[in-house]
């Protein structure tokens, strides 16, 4: 039974914590269950010997997101569709420290989809350098490698994930007028008016897993994402069934970036979030995944999102 200092030092950590294994897992469930699991075994350890407990809690975090990671992959090659991590909502805890843009970058959809490419050193190494300022000396003991490799493998990383183009950060008028704007060329009926917010080489990803059938692969293009979201947004009987019900529209942050949330019955059904640049917006992420959205949900609940869009459907 842990006395209340120590729990309460466990208490103190959660957050940081979660905020730690969501970026290395991309999925807000496993972040959870990491976690938990270390609090269990921050309960069954001889903290008589634990000189200084963050320490010992990130590395044992660390070593558990490790070895989830290297299963998850393996999942992954079975998933139905593609991929994405779990969406967040503004506010939530475990999107951790936002004072940089180093911090707010590493937590958005893109940048933890761009992640999956590093190995499972360099997802570690760079996450808690980048996001939570871990100094390398640090880092190296917690995967017991030396100071000096420490570096290459951030060096490595960070050349891995160089993102080209400049993010655009917004606060929630300017997030929900792009979305707004996003919806209503999406509805139009006429692709030239969606075109003229996409770059062109941008790309659209789609995550329903074995629920809603998506795009098996990114599409590539402004012209061919055009066509796609036209079609899949027409309004559609079987579609909104599918659904649980003619969703309303919402716009939020979500990540870091404008989403648009859409909400059937007081239930998350879809999240669209929106990469946007100085030059449009280069990325589409669409989450339709009911088991990807079951965090989002128990957000909502407490949510405050504001009135809906205007009902273009």
């Amino acid at each position: 039974m842990l006395l209340t200092r120590e729990a309460d030092l466990f208490e103190n950590s959660r957050s940081r914590l979660e905020a730690i294994a969501y970026r290395l897992l991309g999925s807000a469930g496993d972040a959870e269950d990491a976690v938990q699991e270390t609090y269990l075994r921050w309960q069954a350890a001889d903290r008589e010997y634990v000189e200084t407990p963050e320490a010992w809690l990130t590395k044992v975090l660390t070593n558990l997101c490790l070895n989830q990671l290297t299963s998850a992959r393996a999942r992954r090659e079975t998933y139905v569709g593609q991929w994405l991590p779990e969406p967040l909502l503004a506010g939530d805890p475990m999107l951790g420290p936002a004072d940089t843009v180093e911090q707010r970058e590493s937590v958005s959809i893109a940048m933890l989809t761009l992640m999956e490419r590093l190995t499972t050193k360099e997802r570690v190494v760079y996450v808690l350098r980048e996001a939570f300022g871990y100094p390398h000396h640090e880092i190296a003991d917690l995967l017991d490698i030396t100071e000096s490799n420490c570096q290459q493998v951030y060096r490595r990383a960070k050349q891995h994930l160089a993102v080209k183009r400049a993010r655009i950060e917004v606060d929630e008028a300017a997030a929900r007028r792009i979305v707004e704007e996003f919806l209503t060329a999406a509805v139009s009926g006429r692709t030239d008016e969606l075109v003229r917010l996409l770059t062109d080489d941008a790309a659209i990803i789609g995550d329903g897993g074995a629920f809603f059938a998506t795009l098996n692969r990114p599409l590539v293009g402004a012209e061919r994402i055009a066509l796609f979201v036209r079609l899949a947004i027409k309004p559609s009987g079987a579609k909104w069934d599918k659904l649980g019900g003619k969703p309303t529209p919402f716009a939020a942050i979500v990540n870091g970036r404008p989403a648009l949330v859409l909400v059937a019955e007081n239930r998350i059904v879809g999240v669209v979030v929106l990469e946007v640049t100085a030059d449009g917006i280069a990325a589409v992420h669409a989450h339709v995944n009911p088991d990807k959205l079951a965090h989002a949900n128990r957000q909502w609940a407490t949510y405050a999102p504001g009135a809906p869009l205007p009902d273009l459907w």
